[in-house]
């Protein structure tokens, strides 16, 4: 039977969530080039599939954290899967802003955060990190006790995970950078001159094409 991580990929390619552009690089927000970009906010466009990653996301939150009362999703990309998934849990939803708001209540944090409520957080990718376990320190300041996190993705960088183990953070995927390279191979939709390009990229991503 595939797995659930190359099963994930394999859906990623389908609905050409993937773009690949060895000669034209992206520039992500941390400045770093990269031959790929993955943009999971296409799933949200594929009701079958969207409803796949929503439970594959709660199965795995519920697994590892039973004790969960509250789900929040890291703003933007992660609120529509968060709240997906926070239904098939039966659980309450709150989403996380990058910074609070510069007006109204100027919330950082909306919905209702019951103080000391244990939580798990959704995200849809992850890269450095650094965005993420922001989410986390405006929880953890606002009363909240952060079991874990859930991921759809993540790139494996070592950088992400040395800061997810300085702060503290369980981090868990549903897929990664290995199975969607294995998947992408597998089925003809990257060449393999590609392919060579995207594991140096991956070795060294910060430097890559410096």
């Amino acid at each position: 039977m595939e797995s659930t991580d190359r099963m994930l990929a394999g859906e990623l390619l389908r609905i050409k969530a993937v773009l690949l552009r060895p000669d034209q690089p992206f520039t992500w927000a941390s400045g770093w080039k990269s031959p790929i970009y993955c943009d999971n906010r296409r799933i949200l466009s594929d009701p079958s599939l969207r409803t796949k990653v929503a439970s594959w996301l709660a199965e795995k939150a519920m697994e590892l954290y039973p004790e969960a009362e509250v789900v929040a999703g890291v703003a933007t990309g992660a609120i529509a899967h968060g709240v997906l998934a926070a239904d098939k849990m039966g659980k309450p939803f709150v989403y996380v802003r990058p910074k609070p708001k510069d007006h109204g209540t100027g919330s950082q944090i909306e919905g209702v955060l019951p103080q000391g409520a244990k939580v798990v957080v959704i995200e849809d990718l992850i890269s450095t990190g650094m965005s993420s376990l922001a989410a986390v320190k405006a929880l953890r300041e606002a009363g909240a006790e952060v079991l874990g996190m859930v991921a759809i993705f993540t790139y494996g960088f070592d950088v992400a995970a040395q800061q997810f183990k300085e702060a503290g953070v369980k981090l868990d995927t549903v897929s990664n950078y290995f199975a969607l390279i294995d998947e992408a191979t597998a089925s003809g939709y990257v060449k393999e001159s590609d392919t060579q390009v995207l594991k140096q990229w991956r070795e060294n991503p910060s430097e890559w094409m410096k």
